[in-house]
């Protein structure tokens, strides 16, 4: 039961009372889905089912759509309405069959079958009172989500799924799985969307780090549910984060403790976690806007705190991989830890500085932009010779001789422009060799620089 993540429970529709009718409706309650297709099959000695599970309770079923075809049929869609309309509160067990999920071929989309969707919507029509139950391996668009009062996500939980369910929709376990995925509000928004599948057969992973939360977090773009994400049955308050100093170095390892207190009056499990978001602004590399470090489960008595304690090795927790260098690199700067129960409900938070590595180019070449040279000491010194190429006068005698925008706009230009911008930009007063020749002195630069930067 704490694979199962419980995303909406709006005026606590859940947990459902054991002396209340309810209606069960869809196959899915009668014969879960419960793993994937394809090899992962396996010959299970008993499966259980959520309708035998919750036999002692009042309870109604009503099969609302069959598996074998994606087909609204209106006999089995009347009978599910009635029942919903009969019972306090209709639960809609839903979710992929193999024929939309299953390995060796790919989703073509993120919608259940058309059937359930339509069911869902009636049923929600016919009692307010509906929650939605969904069994499949991965996210689903849910175009009825306003509809319903309650979602819960049982994912392919094994042959004891049907007990499970029970056990969380009745309230004798508290939920507390939470999304190791993020839910986009539709199939457009994954960062994959417009490259995957590729040309021919060649398929290039253009989103390249931004991957799930990493993409959405720095898109700021909405979801349906974030990563890390995970509802309760109690509520839960992550507060007080603290480290023993506020400047380390990048071989330092760092005790990060925050303090977690159970708000609500049962005993639950929360997800903490632990997030790293680089605050120094960089052009040496893209980087997401935050990425998840570390996560703890706590078990909490009813307004118990308990302390959290995290192990951070700068070393990796504050580092990217660059390609060129062929290693991992820690910048200096300020990193900002944050600390709460979503990759978008981070509650606490602290300012670090740490001292790693000045970022520099692995290599000056002819392409190398000048932004990214005057990032080398006395680099600019070795530019300045070249000012005149750009129409940039080094000289104050000529007050105002090119007004302030004018400067900025050459400043912007110059600092995108590659090296060999001088050829087209000097006028032909310099030549090839001369931006060879100061490749050359950029690259001894660069050296001399690399000699202490690593242990700045």
């Amino acid at each position: 039961s704490q694979c199962m993540v419980l995303l909406k429970n709006e005026d606590h529709i859940l947990p459902l009372s054991k002396t209340e009718t309810a209606a069960f409706i869809g196959k899915f309650a009668e014969s879960p889905r419960f793993q994937g297709g394809g090899s992962s099959h396996i010959n299970c000695h008993k499966v259980e089912s959520a309708l035998e599970m919750a036999a002692d309770y009042p309870v109604l079923y009503a099969k609302g759509y069959e598996t074998s075809d994606d087909v609204v049929r209106e006999d089995l869609m009347a009978e599910a309405v009635a029942a919903a309309k009969a019972a306090k509160v209709a639960v809609v067990f839903a979710g992929l069959p193999d024929t939309f999920e299953s390995e060796g071929y790919d989703r073509e989309h993120m919608r259940l079958p058309d059937c359930q969707n339509a069911l869902i919507e009636a049923v929600a029509e016919a009692n307010p009172n509906t929650v939605v139950v969904l069994h499949g391996g991965s996210p689903v668009e849910m175009p009825w989500l306003h509809q319903v009062r309650g979602v819960l996500e049982a994912y392919l939980c094994g042959q004891a799924v049907g007990g499970a369910t029970v056990q969380i929709l009745y309230g004798d376990v508290n939920p507390s799985g939470h999304l190791a995925e993020t839910f986009p509000i539709k199939l457009e928004d994954n960062p994959s969307y417009v490259a995957y599948q590729g040309e021919g057969d060649v398929t290039e992973y253009r989103e390249g780090v931004f991957v799930g939360y990493r993409y959405y977090t720095t898109k700021k773009m909405p979801v349906l549910f974030p990563f890390g994400f995970g509802l309760s049955y109690t509520t839960f308050a992550v507060s007080n984060l603290r480290t023993a100093q506020d400047e380390y170095q990048s071989h330092d390892v760092i005790t990060v403790s925050v303090d977690v207190t159970n708000t609500g009056d049962r005993a639950g499990k929360e997800v903490v976690q632990l997030y790293v978001l680089p605050q120094t602004k960089t052009d040496s590399v893209q980087r997401p806007v935050q990425e998840l470090r570390d996560f703890e489960k706590v078990e909490l008595a009813p307004h118990e705190t308990k302390t959290v304690t995290f192990t951070l090795h700068a070393n990796s927790a504050f580092a990217y991989y660059c390609t060129q260098k062929k290693r991992w690199v820690v910048e200096t700067g300020k990193y900002l830890l944050a600390v709460g129960n979503s990759s978008d409900h981070l509650t606490t938070e602290k300012m670090l500085t740490i001292h790693g590595e000045k970022a520099l180019p692995a290599e000056i070449t002819l392409n190398t932009t000048i932004g990214d040279v005057l990032r080398i000491p006395h680099a600019d010194k070795e530019l300045e010779k070249y000012a005149g190429a750009f129409g940039i006068s080094s000289g104050s005698s000529d007050e105002n001789a090119m007004g302030e925008s004018t400067a900025d706009m050459m400043e912007a230009i110059m600092k995108y422009m590659p090296i060999r911008g001088l050829l087209s930009f000097g006028g032909g007063e310099v030549s090839i060799a001369e931006c060879k020749a100061l490749v050359e002195k950029l690259n001894v630069l660069l050296e001399n620089a690399n000699l202490n930067n690593r242990s700045e």
